[in-house]
C-alpha cells in the first residue's frame, strides 16, 4: 500500500480458472427473498479486496476495515505496525437471494486474493495481510471450513491453503480516506498494478457466467 514497494498483481496458484473453479459442495441455501447478509473477510490490502466486492453481482455494499484485535489498535497506523492482532478486513453486505456465501468464498479463493501466501499478499508483508474468513455464526463456520478442506483434498493450488478460519469479534470500519480507494484513485500504480487485475478477472468471470445462465 502506500509507501510499499510497487510490484505487478500475482494471480493465485490456482491449477484452473475462475471460471473452472470448484463451486462449495457445502453451501448455504439461497434465500427465498430478499434481504441482507454479511461476510468479513481478510486477503491482503483491504483496498484490491474491497474493488473485487463491489464489482460482483448481487453484492449491497462493502466496507474496509479491521478485525481480529481490539478497538484501542483498530487504526491505519497502528495496525500497520504489525504489532496488533488485526488484520486489513473487508465486510460485505450482500442479498443472500442473489449469492450465496459460498459464492462469496468462491470469488474470495479464485479471485480477491491468493490463499496460500502466509502471513503477505503480493508486495505485502506481515499479519495484518494475512488470509483469514471471520465467521459470524456456525452456518458460516461450516460452509467455511468444509470449502477450504474441500479445495486442499482436491489440490486446487500448488500450495496448501493457509487461510484462518476464526470467529468474528469485532469489525472496526477504517478511516474515510481508505473507503472505495479504488475506484476513487484509479491512476494510483499500486491499484493499477494489484487492484485492477482482480476486478478485469472477476468481470470476465461474471460474463462467463452469464453466457452460461443464458444458453
Amino acid at each position: 500500500m502506500v509507501g510499499d514497494s510497487v510490484r505487478p498483481y500475482n494471480d493465485p496458484m490456482a491449477r484452473v480458472s475462475p471460471e473452472d473453479f470448484p463451486d462449495p459442495v457445502v453451501d448455504s441455501p439461497r434465500a427465498e427473498k430478499a434481504g441482507q447478509s454479511w461476510a468479513v473477510l481478510a486477503g491482503g490490502c483491504f483496498w484490491c479486496v474491497e474493488a473485487v466486492y463491489k464489482n460482483l453481482d448481487g453484492v449491497a455494499s462493502v466496507k474496509s476495515g479491521y478485525a481480529g484485535g481490539s478497538a484501542e489498535t483498530a487504526d491505519y497506523e497502528t495496525v500497520s505496525s504489525g504489532t496488533t492482532n488485526h488484520a486489513e478486513a473487508v465486510e460485505v453486505l450482500y442479498d443472500p437471494s442473489r449469492i450465496s456465501y459460498g459464492q462469496i468464498l468462491k470469488v474470495f479463493f479464485s479471485i480477491a486474493h491468493d490463499p496460500t501466501q502466509l502471513n503477505r499478499q503480493g508486495p505485502d508483508t506481515g499479519r495484518q495481510y494475512r488470509s483469514a474468513i471471520f465467521y459470524g455464526d456456525d452456518e458460516q463456520k461450516r460452509v467455511a471450513k468444509a470449502y477450504v478442506d474441500q479445495l486442499n483434498k482436491a489440490r486446487v493450488f500448488d500450495a496448501p491453503i493457509v487461510t484462518e478460519v476464526t470467529p468474528l469479534q469485532e469489525f472496526f470500519t477504517a478511516e474515510t480516506y481508505h473507503q472505495d480507494y479504488a475506484a476513487r484513485n484509479p491512476l494510483n500504480p499500486y491499484i493499477v498494478f494489484n487492484a485492477q487485475p482482480k476486478v478485469r478477472k472477476l468481470r470476465s468471470y461474471q460474463a462467463a457466467q452469464e453466457k452460461v445462465r443464458n444458453r
